[in-house]
């Protein structure tokens, strides 16, 4: 049986360390602040703020609620993010995406001030990925990839990684970041040709597509690292990731590990939000 990659002690580690950092902060008078953007109040929106609240208390992180109706309009929105953007007391801004109908998104990601982008939503942010310079964060989910690579010590130098995925929030930026650590990596998508057999030629495989249980046994090969970044409802309304579990699981043996879904990623991409956090109050000049 495969090793299996839980998201906790990932988790754990990150809380004992952004709890020293944020004792360090307020010692030099900092109080790090997360801005939460949300528009309605879509499920899936509200079950990860609640998340992200009770995840930034238990660290001594503050947070503010920009919450506005789903009609309050671009004009509503940007005012928000402008008030953002001017309060120093603000470090961090997890804007809930995508928007509902009739927004304007890009300009919104646009407005938001890069050093405050600690979802990597922004051009800027994703330039940083991309080159290596400027200001912002690399998308959480896509940061947190590595996180859980880095925790469970999986070699990632020298490796080759399959990201089946080209998105600009996980796919594309988590190749760079491989690539960033030498990795040798392969982007996969719906047009690629004998998608499977590129798959099983993997050392380590991130699965990014949203497809529930789409990659069954027939995509993998024994001894591969498996991060399943999808979070998807079922037939029977059960949250599943992209990989047929039990199929992988079947497949992958002794020596090869996969994540599970729920209690995998998902959970580790709040904790990588935090570090952003963190991290931006600590380059704070107030």
């Amino acid at each position: 049986m495969p090793r299996i990659l839980a998201g906790k002690p990932i988790i754990d580690a990150l809380k004992e360390d952004g709890l020293k950092r944020v004792a360090a902060l307020k010692d030099r008078g900092i109080d790090p602040v997360l801005a939460i953007v949300r528009i309605g109040a879509r499920p899936d929106d509200l079950s990860y703020e609640r998340t992200a609240i009770k995840r930034a208390e238990a660290l001594g992180i503050g947070v503010r609620l920009f919450q506005l109706y789903e009609d309050a309009g671009q004009d509503a929105l940007m005012k928000a993010i402008g008030e953002i953007n001017a309060d120093q007391g603000i470090h961090g801004c997890l804007m809930f995406r995508p928007l509902p109908a009739g927004y304007d998104e890009e300009a919104a990601c646009e407005a938001l001030d890069p050093r405050k982008d600690v979802d990597g939503i922004g051009r800027a942010a994703l330039a940083r990925v991309f080159t290596g310079r400027g200001e912002g964060f690399a998308p959480c989910t896509a940061a947190a990839c590595l996180e859980m690579l880095d925790g469970y010590g999986i070699a990632i130098e020298g490796k080759h990684v399959v990201v089946v995925g080209r998105s600009l929030v996980i796919g594309r930026p988590v190749a760079m970041m491989l690539l960033e650590r030498n990795a040798t990596v392969t982007v996969c998508h719906s047009r690629t040709e004998n998608l499977p057999a590129v798959v099983k030629a993997a050392d380590i495989v991130v699965l990014a597509t949203g497809r529930a249980r789409a990659y069954d046994k027939t995509y993998f090969s024994p001894g591969q690292i498996v991060l399943d970044v999808g979070i998807n409802m079922d037939e029977d309304g059960d949250l599943c990731g992209d990989a047929d579990f039990d199929s992988a699981e079947g497949v992958l043996g002794d020596e090869g590990a996969i994540t599970p879904v729920p209690r995998g990623i998902g959970g580790v991409t709040t904790s990588v939000l935090m570090k952003h956090v963190i991290e931006a109050a600590q380059r704070c000049e107030c």
